[in-house]
């Protein structure tokens, strides 16, 4: 009962989060996306089932759901079952006082240019502030780049510029569109799943 109340408030503050961005929403954007990036999210792998996987780094049930899927994910990427597409959100801005949503997902589109996308996601739920908090400062999310073993200089520059924040609107834009209101959110083939990887895997075998 105790773990199930709990998953109900970190939905609760999930759905929160999208409310509130609702109510400040910035105007889509046309900026040019990271590399292996649509408008939409970062793409990983070629496999033939798409498995649509949306995320705020703020968000600690989005770190649960890294810890226990994030295995099953790139076993899915390995084995050319499927195409992961990252979804980074800024729903939960308001949970910091820095923007840590938005300048966290931007940092991992400068990643997506360094091809570490993945990589990177991994060391920034190892490193989650936790909500109501400032977030990671530019400077401990470029020193964090370089234990995923991306260049610090590109990526640093990348992430003081500001050059992935637009995308970041661009892509929460298109989650709400889809319909989708919390994290984690996932979609096989277009569908939605339990967050769970035996879930996730049962639904890729179906496809």
């Amino acid at each position: 009962m105790v773990g199930a109340v709990a998953l109900a408030l970190l939905l609760v503050a999930g759905v929160g989060g999208w409310y509130a961005y609702q109510q400040q929403r910035p105007e889509p954007s046309a900026a040019a996306p990271p590399a292996g990036a649509d408008a939409g999210g970062v793409k990983v792998g070629t496999g033939p089932v798409t498995v649509d996987v949306y995320l705020d780094f703020m968000c600690p049930h989005c770190k649960d759901f890294e810890d226990d899927a994030a295995a099953t994910l790139d076993t899915l990427v390995n084995s050319n079952s499927a195409t992961v597409v990252y979804h980074p959100l800024a729903f939960l801005d308001r949970y910091s006082t820095t923007k840590y949503s938005t300048r966290s997902a931007a940092a991992a589109g400068c990643a997506a240019d360094a091809g570490r996308f993945v990589e990177y996601a991994k060391v920034l739920y190892a490193n989650q502030p936790p909500e109501n908090s400032a977030g990671l400062d530019d400077a401990k999310l470029i020193e964090l780049a370089g234990t995923a073993g991306i260049d610090t200089g590109t990526f640093g520059r990348c992430v003081r510029d500001g050059t992935h924040t637009s995308w970041v609107d661009g892509v929460t834009e298109a989650a709400t569109k889809r319909g989708v209101t919390g994290t984690p959110t996932v979609l096989v083939n277009g569908k939605d799943v339990d967050p769970t990887p035996d879930a996730i895997d049962a639904a890729v075998q179906a496809a």
